[in-house]
């Protein structure tokens, strides 16, 4: 149809041509559009990738790679406040855009799991593994731990100066080795105090890894054995000069008891002697055994150390290693340096050497039996067997043993070979260099070190080799025996400290004038405060990770009591008390937290929010833009703790990381340097307002230690959190490794389960038991 314009000039005289060229459809609208506003990821290939890599892998202006955990909010709040590093910084809705394809493409989950895919790396055993591997392995050929429930030393009191049978008239369990007897004897019934002996037998349990001094203190003659029933570590008997106190050092393996045997004789020889000696005036008679700790002070062995019965002999590779990698949150052997491989020779070599040295008591062998070899041979195949971790094939039985004990080797010389090219194979020293197809044995294995950190014991092996480690219920039931083995209780307890972030034990000094009872004494007192909580608790029925965190209660003995305002005898041994105040809310306010993450004179709200921050929420911190010292309390006199590091931290580089951490540290901040409550400082009433904003942008807020405890006990992050740097410290693996939905499975098991920690940790076990690497 052809358009004629003056008929519809008549029919709309008013309306211009457009309009109606418009009515008549000939033409569309032509609506003037704004321009297009840049997308995000356009808005940071134009203001950030020039410092931050168009991928976000960093410049040489910015070598650090674009990853965090902040969400969507903080980061527009970080970005708008500090970037670019200009006057000028970024506009408001850039900053939004260009958060939102940051979050996106390098912080979010999904992002970090599509920019660093995790794996199940090939692992080398971590130290720990490997000193616990070689002790287990040595120790499979001794008698088995006796199990004992009660605690002390069996003690025996003879009413002469000599341990004879006939002379004994008393046997009973002492809780500890620490005796005043003054100028009388030990024996009501025994009128001479002149002589008398004791003999205290049993054994001695190390908490953990590291260098004991033993100390005996004592006016007469005392010998002391530890770990060898054959030498003493401390030989006192005939007394010279006037030295009363004798030390030894020896390195203990932690959760392990070691066999110990005091001797103490007060006497003299001879009839003759003896009455010569009852016309002098009676000398006192004293004698105490105590310890002191890896970095902790001197004390008395505490009863909880200590059991009754006799252990077999321990043996564990004493040389020094080096530290196990933890840049990535927890220990994992991943590198092969040149001094581990120095160490593991010397720890090789000092195990090989040893069993050749006790080779008749290891192996039961006598050197003259006729059948030596043969017996020899069935002893190293054994050996072997248990350090791999399976049964030999027939060329490995020839490779490691038939070749050692070629005509013409002395046996000993064998076996030690033998030992030593074992301890230094892959079999032994990587978790998972077996068979190419996983099988029972390796499911063995993953399950041992998981719970225990060593080698399966015969009862797991037998398993794997009967068919009963092949399903999720029999590996379930074993890691519900295995978790109820002292082993785990070790495991878990590094765990814990590791989590708190006391693992290695801190160095605490504080202002003699401001807390003058505080002292190295005091310091060790309150770790074994808290580690008497943590295992309350954890090894407790319940197992509930809640109370770590709510509960009101505080181990304290006479010396602590007195500081922490609780009435007990000076001289009271370590019991459950309640404070007189209900806002102790577990760990988070305990006295050894509290003194650990302060300053000498005063409290530190950074340092407590950091631990918070990283090692209860999960979350990443970007270390400091600079070297940061506090604003010193006396150059503000009129500021409390809270004002200072407020006015410190305000400026904006700060404020990205500190509004995450000092409101949570503001929370706790009643407790003072040494753990102490308090109301005022400097004359102001303490603010302990505080506040945490979730990933998701959600502002949670709390008043004090108490709601911040029950935030922490019922948060989502929080169990996350622990369900993680759990899973990380059993398996030594990323948790994503085992796939997307492993994390949120634990995390939904440990809720459904009450939260119970024994639980969450066999789950663990048994879930990386049966997977395939």
């Amino acid at each position: 149809m052809t358009f004629n314009y003056k008929i519809y000039n008549n029919m709309f005289p008013a309306a211009s041509f457009a309009t109606l060229l418009l009515l008549s459809g000939v033409i569309g609208t032509q609506t003037k559009r704004a321009p297009a506003k840049p997308t995000g990821e356009a808005a940071y290939r134009k203001q950030c990738a020039g410092c931050h890599g168009a991928k976000g892998e960093g410049t040489k202006l910015y070598q650090k790679s674009l990853t965090g955990e902040r969400s969507v909010a903080e980061l527009t709040k970080y970005i708008s406040q500090n970037m670019p590093p200009t006057p000028k910084k970024c506009k408001s809705e850039d900053a939004k855009r260009i958060s939102s394809f940051i979050f996106d493409a390098f912080y979010s989950p999904i992002a970090n799991a599509r920019n660093s895919p995790a794996r199940i790396s090939l692992s080398r055993l971590t130290v720990r593994q490997f000193r616990n591997s070689v002790c287990d392995l040595v120790g499979s050929f001794r008698p088995s731990n006796q199990v004992e429930t009660r605690h002390g030393l069996s003690a025996e009191y003879f009413n002469t100066g000599r341990l004879r049978n006939s002379d004994r008239v008393l046997t009973r369990i002492d809780p500890e080795v620490k005796f005043d007897f003054g100028t009388k004897s030990p024996l009501s019934e025994q009128k001479d105090p002149y002589q008398f002996a004791m003999l205290w037998q049993g054994s001695v349990i190390a908490e953990e890894t590291g260098e004991y001094e033993f100390i005996v203190r004592s006016e007469h003659g005392v010998s002391l054995w530890l770990n060898d029933p054959k030498i003493p570590v401390i030989d006192a008997q005939v007394k010279s000069g006037g030295d009363n106190e004798y030390r030894a050092l020896i390195f203990l393996l932690g959760g392990r008891a070691y066999p110990l045997r005091l001797e103490f004789s007060k006497g003299v020889q001879g009839v003759e002697n003896l009455e010569k000696l009852k016309q002098k005036p009676v000398m006192p008679a004293t004698i105490s055994l105590e310890w002191r700790r890896p970095k902790q002070a001197v004390e008395p062995i505490p009863e909880r150390c200590l059991i009754p019965s006799v252990d077999p002999v321990i043996f564990a590779p004493s040389n020094p290693f080096p530290p196990d990698d933890r840049s990535i949150g927890y220990e994992r052997g991943t590198s092969v340096t040149k001094a581990w491989d120095e160490a593991t020779t010397s720890a090789g070599l000092q195990t090989a050497t040893y069993v050749a040295k006790n080779l008749r008591d290891l192996s039961g062998v006598q050197e003259d039996a006729k059948d030596r070899e043969p017996r020899l041979k069935a002893f190293c195949k054994r050996f072997v067997e248990l350090a791999f971790k399976r049964p030999l094939t027939a060329d490995l039985e020839k490779l490691y043993i038939d070749r050692q004990f070629r005509p013409g080797i002395d046996p000993a010389l064998a076996v030690k070979r033998v030992a030593l090219l074992t301890l230094k194979s892959p079999r032994f020293l990587y978790r998972e260099a077996g068979e190419k197809t996983p099988d029972a044995f390796d499911t063995a294995s993953r399950l041992s070190y998981a719970i225990w950190d060593s080698l399966p014991d015969p009862e797991l092996l037998k398993a794997a080799s009967t068919g009963n480690l092949s399903t999720r219920e029999q590996v379930s039931k074993q890691a519900a025996r295995m978790i109820a083995d002292p082993k785990a209780w070790t495991k878990l307890r590094q765990f814990l400290l590791q989590w708190l972030k006391v693992d290695q034990v801190p160095d605490i000094a504080k202002d003699a004038k401001l807390f003058p009872e505080f002292d190295p004494s005091v310091a060790s007192d309150l770790r074994t405060s808290l580690e008497l909580m943590l295992e309350s608790i954890a090894t407790s029925e319940k197992s509930d990770y809640r109370e770590l965190l709510l509960n009101d209660k505080l181990f304290l003995n006479g010396r602590l009591a007195k500081i922490y305002g609780v009435k007990l005898p000076e001289n009271a041994p370590f019991q459950q008390v309640s404070p007189n105040s209900n806002e102790r809310s577990g760990v988070l306010t305990h006295p050894y937290l509290m003194s650990s993450f302060a300053y000498l004179k005063t409290s530190s709200p950074i340092h407590r929010g950091v631990m918070i921050v990283r090692n209860m929420l999960g979350r990443t911190l970007q270390p400091p833009l600079a070297a940061f010292a506090p604003l010193n309390a006396d150059l503000h006199p009129n500021l409390t703790t809270r004002e200072r590091v407020a006015m410190q931290t305000k400026a904006a580089p700060c404020n990205g990381c500190h509004d995450l951490i000092n409101p949570l540290g503001f929370a706790l901040e009643k407790y003072d340097a040494i753990g102490r409550l308090r109301r005022v400082e400097n004359g102001k009433q303490i603010d302990c307002a505080g506040s945490y904003r979730t990933r998701s942008g959600k502002l949670a807020t709390f008043n004090g230690a108490r709601e911040l405890g029950t935030y922490l006990a019922n948060s989502d992050e929080a169990h996350a959190a622990f369900v993680e740097k759990l899973f990380q410290h059993l398996v030594k693996q990323p948790v994503r490794a085992y796939g997307a939905k492993t994390l949120p499975e634990l995390q939904s098991f440990f809720e459904t389960n009450e939260f119970s920690i024994r639980k969450l940790m066999a789950e663990i076990a048994t879930r990386t038991a049966l997977a395939s690497p």
